[in-house]
C-alpha cells in the first residue's frame, strides 16, 4: 500500500490540480453596477487599450441621459497576474463633465468576475471660486452582467 501511495496522489493532482487553477478576470463584456448602471467594455488590444460605452442609471442633471463613450487602458505585460487593475474616462454625451474610473478586476470566492472601482466625476463650474464643490468621488461594484438564453 505504501508503494501505490506516491502514484495515487500524483494521479489526483493530474486529474484535480487544473481545475484548482484560478480563473482569470475578463474584462472585456457587459457589466452593470450597484446602480443599475451598464457598460460594455470591447476587446482590450495587446497594449491593454479599450474602449466601449457606458449608460448610466443615475445623473445630477435634468438632461435625458444618452450613452457615452469610455476610453481606458489595462495593466498588461510582465507584472500583470490574472486580476488585472484598469482604468478608464466615461466623456458624458448629456453634460459638461467628465468621470475616471479606476479599479481591479476580480473573481470572487464563487468564481464570479467582479469589477471593484472608484470614481472621480468632475462637473463644470462658473468660477474658480465654485472649485470647492466641482469634484465628487464614489464607488462602484460591477457584475458581469448575463444574457437572457
Amino acid at each position: 500500500m505504501v508503494r501505490a501511495t506516491p502514484f495515487l496522489v500524483v494521479l489526483f493532482l493530474a486529474l484535480v490540480a487544473p481545475g484548482l487553477a484560478a480563473k482569470k478576470c475578463i474584462l472585456a463584456g457587459r457589466w452593470v453596477n450597484d446602480l443599475g448602471s451598464n457598460m460594455t467594455i470591447a476587446t482590450v488590444n495587446a497594449n491593454g487599450d479599450f474602449s466601449g460605452s457606458y449608460h448610466t442609471a443615475v445623473t445630477a442633471t435634468t438632461n435625458e441621459i444618452k450613452v457615452s463613450p469610455l476610453q481606458g487602458f489595462m495593466q498588461k505585460g510582465p507584472n500583470q497576474k490574472g486580476q488585472p487593475t484598469f482604468g478608464f474616462t466615461v466623456n458624458w454625451s448629456f453634460s459638461d463633465s467628465i468621470t475616471v474610473f479606476t479599479g481591479q478586476c476580480f473573481v470572487d470566492y464563487d468564481g464570479k468576475e467582479v469589477l471593484r472601482t472608484m470614481w472621480l466625476l468632475r462637473s463644470r463650474v462658473e468660477s474658480i471660486t465654485s472649485d470647492w464643490k466641482a469634484t465628487r468621488v464614489g464607488t462602484n461594484i460591477f457584475t458581469r452582467l448575463q444574457l437572457p438564453e
